[in-house]
């Protein structure tokens, strides 16, 4: 048997005392276990490594198959039947209909959820495409830094695997057209999916991209776009003559995004730069209209249907996609937007962007505007962050795609004031006819009050001549935040109540002739609000039926959008094969249509009983994260359970607080919930559900049984329950507790470590942690028991596969962590007192290694007990000395024994937090 089954084996038996002792935790005791063999020598960090790397193979394997069979089948042959099942249409203006409107916009985004590395990352797609093994060779592999350039990359990658993935669709769709509709089919227009990004060109909550970053990305973009539109093309016809325009404009943009990726803080530099781009010259290419025109004239003429085909599919992409590799979305916050508009319209500060005043200070200001021409000159001297962004696009609308709309997203928009101000510089630099204005309905303050929002928004004359001009009134609603604040399930019900408000707020004032464009930026795994059961499920979370049918039985068109976010949502496109079977399940899915005539969901008829599980979910929720005992553990370790997964800082900026001050709301929602998965128990998924059924289980349990929607919150709930485990939560307590240390030595067992014990014990008397991880695994017991009462009467119509295999694997994982944080503590306090640098501080030390801050540690213990010392010897000196004499460098043997164990100890602490996220489903 390996090293994992005997742990596995022994956690099973250990497990069994809890019908004796119900106190008893059988992770702990594993872990105990654990370190006392580490401490006497019979177990190595070789062997933990071992260890370690057999659990983290397992747990990619159970990452890909989990992506296998949400997208499952894979391969061309099969999503080509698959497809072709779905084609079936009564008449070719229905077929039309179903094809030329997008059944999904996805954006793809890169929060920091590259938690893999990118061997690991290869290994897992490869596994998934072919339901295969896992080569144990990539863990262990290294890790690159995630810079932002690296983001991109990758997000390019993922676009380019889905945008050969439409194409193949395109092809099938326009030869059944073919096969049924020989007379019509050339005038067939596909676009099943439009693509989009805003890796480079987010700015809410980081300062570093800058404006020529977004400049030089959107022009990387269109030369690798007009890269592979000239390789579809040379495939058709090699000397066809769009290539003689196509060709030099792509070496063109290429030379101008080489321009904006140097250094252009000299003046010189950058008009050199920009000077290039908007020279009016012949391979200045800023519209694809004539090239679409040109291909479908030559579609409609030749006669060889299979060219015809290869000519239309080339020719919707390039509708689709325009002059890049998709759609690109800018992103403020709304404090930036109102610093800029105060310099506008409200230089003194007096203006309350609250009131009504305001909103018709807004009005009048947007009547009297003029447009102002601009240059890159006054994106480069620009301060405000806002106005740069606005003149940004400007710039790439003007010069380098004329064509293609640009969202424009505000993050924390809680007025209608602020979108008003957004219209006020769209319409200030005349980009107002191509710009998206998009408010992000996030926090708990714009959940509950967006409602009132859009009713007041939508009743403004301008807005809704903007919304005609645009064609769609564009909204983006989001998990990341909002599951943090008010948990997973009150966010979901939360954002559908206010979806179901936009189709009111749209009939009511005659806005049914425009799209509803509504971005979900759902993420990736249960713990930012995608649904881990099925890719229906996942498509239904963010965008429910019930909304879905607001808006069909309004009459209004509907443009639903989700979002892919880093290495996770990108594993869907890691291979040509898994993008052609995530597209093709969701075109066979259809999440852009519904029936607008299915009868009411009972979840939703009987609000008596699902209005009060919403809030009171809610206020559990809420309770949570108003509990200073919940901050405290979450933050107990600060984030040094995470690795590093993206370029945008975990902490917000500005955070000078200590660890032990740390609010919630100075981490960032995908650390936060990526640290309820390491921890052992989704808080924020599943707290609260079980209050909520107190008294009324049955009819509860009922109520979720018979509704679909239900149904569907129970699988999230589940799923996320499967994997959670209060001993866990409890066992990273008692680290903190001074009687274990104080009792390990005692009656004469481990005496080697009586000082290290001792120094523990005495050092953690005053340690608040132990008690709050136990307060916090009592509040959580309670509610689970009221859960598994409420589930009993709602049956597990998608029970978790190996879900006891899996548990073990988290909990041998997790006892494995605890013996390697057990093996830092006590080397930590092991180290001798005496230093060379007389301003460190060791109990600054002790305290960093206790919350994980193991790289500043580390550096100081180097700063230290160095082991290099400048030598005497290298000085040319006439005059003799004695001294130094070389007695006190000593300090190699202090690495050896304490500060190399520790760094090693952290590093595979940190494989762990990747086996167990993996195993969860995602990071975050």
């Amino acid at each position: 048997m390996s090293r994992v089954g005997d742990l596995t084996e022994r956690l099973q038996q250990i497990h069994q005392r809890t019908e004796e002792t119900p106190l008893f935790n059988p992770v702990f005791q594993l872990a105990h276990d654990m370190s006392r063999e580490l401490e006497d020598g019979t177990l190595s960090l070789d062997d933990m490594e071992a260890a370690i790397a057999e659990l983290e193979v397992a747990a990619l394997e159970e990452r890909a198959r989990r992506t296998h069979r949400m997208v499952a089948p894979i391969g061309e042959d099969a999503n080509a039947r698959a497809l072709a099942d779905s084609l079936d249409a009564p008449d070719f203006a229905t077929f039309r209909a179903r094809w030329e409107s997008p059944q999904l916009h996805a954006v793809f985004t890169a929060h920091p959820t590259f938690l893999l590395t990118p061997a690991e990352h290869a290994a897992v797609a490869g596994a998934a495409a072919r339901n295969g093994t896992i080569d144990p060779g990539v863990t262990g592999s290294d890790r690159p830094e995630v810079t932002l350039a690296y983001e991109h990359a990758q997000a390019m990658r993922a676009i380019a695997h889905a945008q050969d993935a439409r194409d193949a669709i395109v092809a099938q769709v326009l030869t059944h057209a073919a096969r049924k509709w020989p007379d019509d089919w050339r005038t067939l227009a596909p676009l099943p999916f439009r693509f989009a990004s805003w890796v480079g060109y987010d700015m809410d909550g980081r300062t570093d991209i800058g404006w020529a970053t977004s400049i030089a990305f959107r022009l990387a973009e269109k030369a690798e776009r007009l890269a592979r539109y000239i390789a579809a093309l040379e495939a058709i016809d090699p000397r066809h003559q769009l290539l003689d325009v196509l060709r030099p404009a792509q070496d063109e943009t290429a030379a101008s995004a080489a321009d904006f990726a140097g250094d252009l803080a000299d003046p010189a530099r950058l008009s050199q730069a920009a000077n290039r781009l908007t020279a009016h010259g012949l391979h200045r290419l800023t519209s694809l209209a004539p090239f679409i025109a040109h291909l479908e004239r030559e579609a409609g003429m030749t006669g060889d249907t299979q060219r015809a085909v290869r000519l239309l599919t080339l020719a919707a992409a390039m509708r689709a996609d325009g002059l890049g590799m998709g759609w690109i979305h800018f992103r403020v916050n709304a404090k930036q937007l109102h610093n800029a508009i105060r310099r506008r319209i409200d230089p003194q500060g007096t203006l309350d962007l609250a009131s009504k005043g305001a909103v018709v200070h807004l009005r009048d200001a947007i009547a009297a505007i003029r447009p102002h021409r601009t240059n890159f000159g006054a994106v480069a001297i620009e301060a405000s962050t806002a106005i740069r962004q606005f003149l940004a696009m400007a710039q790439i609308l003007h010069h380098i795609d004329a064509d293609a709309p640009i969202r424009m997203l505000i993050a924390e928009c809680e007025e209608p004031a602020t979108v008003l101000a957004a219209l006020y510089f769209a319409k200030l630099f005349g980009i107002a006819d191509k710009v998206d204005i998009s408010p992000l309905f996030e926090t708990e303050t714009a959940l509950e009050h967006g409602g009132r929002f859009l009713d007041e928004l939508l009743a403004e004359e301008v807005y809704r001549d903007y919304a005609r001009q645009r064609g769609r009134v564009a909204i983006q609603t989001g998990f990341s935040d909002a599951g943090r604040f008010v948990g997973q399930i009150p966010a979901s019900l939360a954002i559908e109540r206010l979806q179901g408000r936009l189709s009111d707020a749209m009939a009511a004032n005659g806005l049914t002739d425009v799209a509803a464009l509504i971005f979900n930026t759902h993420g990736e795994s249960m713990g930012r609000g995608a649904h881990p059961a099925t890719l229906a499920d996942r498509l239904d979370w963010p965008l429910s039926p019930w909304a879905k049918r607001r808006f069909a039985r309004a009459g209004i068109a509907l443009e639903p959008e989700v979002s892919f976010q880093g290495g996770d949502g990108y594993l869907w496109f890691a291979t040509p094969d898994l993008a052609r079977a995530t597209l093709t399940r969701i075109a066979c899915l259809r999440p852009s249509e519904t029936d607008p005539d299915a009868p009411t969901d009972p979840f939703y008829r009987r609000t008596d009983i699902s209005l009060d599980f919403y809030r009171a979910v809610k206020d559990h929720q809420r309770g949570h994260l108003e509990s200073r005992t919940y901050a405290r553990a979450i933050t107990a370790f600060g984030l040094g359970l995470l690795n590093s997964t993206g370029s945008r800082v975990s902490r917000r900026q500005g955070d000078l607080s200590a660890d032990r001050d740390m609010s919630l709301r100075q981490i960032r929602a995908i650390p936060h919930n990526a640290i309820l998965q390491q921890l052992g128990y989704p808080v924020n998924v599943i707290a609260g559900v079980g209050e909520a059924a107190e008294g009324k289980y049955e009819e509860l349990g009922a109520l979720l049984a018979q509704s679909a929607r239900g149904r569907e919150l129970v699988r999230l709930v589940r799923a996320a329950n499967a994997l959670a485990s209060v001993k866990t939560v409890a066992a990273y307590g008692e680290l903190f507790n001074s009687a274990y240390w104080a009792s390990r030595p005692y009656r004469g067992t481990e005496t080697h470590l009586t000082a290290a014990c001792e120094a523990l014990s005495e050092y953690l008397v005053k340690d608040d942690r132990v008690g709050v991880f136990r307060r916090l695994a009592s509040r959580l017991r309670v509610d689970a028991m009221k859960l598994h009462r409420l589930l009993a009467h709602v049956p597990d119509d998608q029970p978790t596969e190996n879900r006891e295999e899996k548990r073990r694997m988290i909990g041998v994982l997790q006892a494995l962590r605890l013996t390697l944080l057990q093996a830092m503590f006590i080397r930590a306090v092991s180290v001798p007192a005496f230093s060379r640098a007389n301003d460190v501080s060791r109990d600054d030390v002790l305290e960093m290694v206790f919350t994980l801050r193991i790289d500043d540690a580390l550096a100081q213990l180097r700063r230290a007990y160095p082991v290099a010392f400048p030598r005497l010897d290298r000085f040319d000196l006439a005059e003799p000395a004695d001294w130094p004499d070389g007695s006190d460098e000593g300090y190699g043997a202090i690495h050896r024994d304490f500060i190399d164990p520790i760094e090693r100890a952290h590093a595979l602490s940190l494989r762990i937090s990747t086996a167990i996220a993996n195993v969860f489903g995602a990071h975050g």
